[in-house]
């Protein structure tokens, strides 16, 4: 059992049978009462995101997340298919899980999958992933005050900026948490 003190963005927690993740945390003393934390949690199964207030006297049950290696086979119109790395077996996901997940995913990528009670419920991407650009407009200099950009579309169907140097073909490290442009890679 964790105390709201124990709880940090990241922090793994189990509500009404159903692990959440902490996305952000506020620490709130209150005059002559206790202290309160209000944060907001994701669940990890529906993707739906909550605000929950802890009082101090609560305790949180942490969630039993076990961690596996899969590798991403492919997706079709409602789901992804995973093969665990380990017993090669193969299972799904469905793409309301994964959410925007889905955009950093190339096929044969191996990935960490998060395991509750022993069933798949969602998967954990590297900070950073390699893309290749298959679109992306000449890049023009001019009419900008700060530094200019361009919309790229990615092998994966993402869109994202990067600076106008960056053309079809190139690769590009991006980072998975703020869906930035990082660097070439």
């Amino acid at each position: 059992m964790l105390s709201i003190s124990d709880i940090k963005i990241g922090t793994m927690i189990e509500l009404e049978n159903e692990p959440y993740v902490v996305q952000s945390t506020q620490h709130l003393k209150m005059g002559r009462g206790g202290a309160l934390l209000k944060a907001k949690v994701k669940n990890l199964i529906s993707d739906n995101v909550l605000e929950k207030s802890f009082k101090s006297c609560e305790k949180i049950k942490e969630a039993s997340i076990e961690k596996s290696r899969a590798n991403f086979l492919y997706k079709d119109g409602n789901n992804i298919y995973l093969m665990d790395a380990k017993t090669y077996e193969q299972f799904s996901l469905s793409i309301n899980q994964v959410s925007e997940k889905i955009n950093f995913l190339k096929e044969e990528q191996e990935i960490e999958v998060l395991n509750f009670n022993g069933a798949p419920v969602n998967i954990k991407l590297p900070p950073k992933v390699i893309l290749e650009i298959v679109e992306a407009p000449l890049g023009v200099k001019g009419n900008s005050a700060q530094s200019a950009s361009k919309v790229a579309v990615c092998e994966t169907g993402l869109r994202i900026n990067v600076p106008l140097f960056v053309n079809p073909g190139d690769k590009i490290l991006i980072n998975t948490e703020t869906k930035e442009y990082v660097e070439r890679a």
